[in-house]
C-alpha cells in the first residue's frame, strides 16, 4: 500500500511515540548532539528525506523529556518550536489563561500547561545567561529564540518591559554593550544602524566570539571592559556585546530615561533600536 507525504509522516510519529516513550529514559546524554550531526550530514547531501525523518525522531524525543519538566520549561520548549510571532503571542496568553488545547502551525493539537509569565521569562532568562556567558556562543539560533521568548513573556507582564520584576539585578551596566548603544544612538535611525544591530546580533564586529579565549576566562564571568572599550587591568579580553545583555541594557536605560520624566528623542530612539533588534533576532532565530 502507497502512503502520502503526510501519511507517512504520521506512521513515522506512531513509531517514534512508541518506541522514544519505552526508551527515553535510557537515552545517553549525547544522543540529541548525535542526531543534531545526522540531521546536519543528511542536509549536506541534500537528503531531504533522511533530514525529515530524523527530525521527525529528534521532535519527539525533545517533546518526551519535556513533558517530564516543570511547567514553565516545558512553555519555553514549546516556545523554541514556534516560528511565527503571532503564534507564541497566542500561546503565551492561553499559557497564562491556566493551559489548554493550542493547534500547533502543522495543524496539530498540542496540550499546554498554565504556568506564570514571570517563571517563563525568568527561565528563558537562566538559559541565555548561560550561553552568554561562554567565550563562543555554541547555538546562534537557540540563542535568539530564547531572547525572543524572555522579551514576549516579559512584554505580556502588567509593565511590560519596564516591569520591576524584569532584571538581573545589575548594579552596573555591562560596557560592551553600553558602548555599542553609545554608537548606534549617536547615527540617525535607518539602514546603517539596522546593519550595524544585525552584524552584531550574528556575531560580528563588536558581537564577534573570543575564539582566542583561555581557559582562565571561559569561566562564565562577565569581564569589565576597562573605560570606554579598553582593555581592563586584570588584561583579560571581555566578552564581546551579546544579544540579551545588549536587550536587558537597553530596557535598563530606557527605563532610567522614563524614570526621569525626559522621554525625548533619546528614548525614542532607543524604543527603535529596541524594535529592530527583536526583528533581527526574529530573523535570526528561524
Amino acid at each position: 500500500m502507497n502512503m502520502d507525504e503526510a501519511s507517512e509522516e504520521v506512521a513515522v510519529q506512531l513509531a517514534a511515540q512508541g518506541v522514544i516513550g519505552k526508551r527515553v529514559d535510557e537515552m545517553e546524554s549525547g544522543f540529541i548532539m548525535a542526531l543534531d550531526y545526522m540531521i546536519e550530514l543528511a542536509e549536506k547531501d541534500q537528503d531531504d528525506k533522511r533530514k525529515s525523518l530524523l527530525e521527525v525522531i529528534k521532535e519527539t524525543v525533545l517533546s518526551h523529556l519535556t513533558k517530564k519538566c516543570p511547567p514553565h520549561v516545558q512553555v519555553v520548549g514549546l516556545l523554541c518550536r514556534t516560528p511565527q510571532k503571532e503564534s507564541r503571542h497566542e500561546l503565551l496568553h492561553r499559557v497564562a489563561a491556566g493551559g489548554g488545547a493550542f493547534k500547533s502551525e502543522n495543524g496539530t493539537k498540542v496540550h499546554i500547561p498554565g504556568a506564570n509569565l514571570n517563571d517563563i521569562a525568568n527561565q528563558a532568562d537562566d538559559l541565555l545567561e548561560t550561553m552568554e556567558t561562554r567565550p563562543v556562543v555554541p547555538d546562534r539560533k537557540l540563542l535568539a529564540r530564547l531572547v525572543l521568548i524572555r522579551e514576549e513573556a516579559r512584554n505580556m507582564m502588567g509593565g511590560g518591559i519596564m516591569d520591576e520584576r524584569n532584571h538581573r539585578g545589575l548594579s552596573t551596566l555591562p560596557l560592551p554593550e553600553v558602548n555599542f548603544l553609545t554608537k548606534l544612538v549617536a547615527l540617525k535611525p535607518g539602514k546603517t544602524v539596522h546593519e550595524m544591530i544585525k552584524n552584531v546580533m550574528q556575531g560580528k564586529d563588536e558581537g564577534a566570539d573570543n575564539t582566542d579565549s583561555d581557559e582562565e576566562n571561559s569561566t562564565g564571568a562577565r569581564v569589565s571592559s576597562g573605560f570606554a572599550g579598553w582593555e581592563s587591568v586584570t588584561g583579560k579580553k571581555p566578552l564581546p556585546v551579546r544579544p540579551g545583555m545588549f536587550l536587558e541594557t537597553v530596557s535598563k536605560v530606557l527605563g532610567g530615561i522614563y524614570a526621569g520624566n525626559d522621554s525625548g528623542i533619546t528614548a525614542q530612539h532607543l524604543e527603535w533600536v529596541h524594535q529592530k533588534t527583536l526583528q533581527v533576532l526574529q530573523e535570526i532565530a528561524f
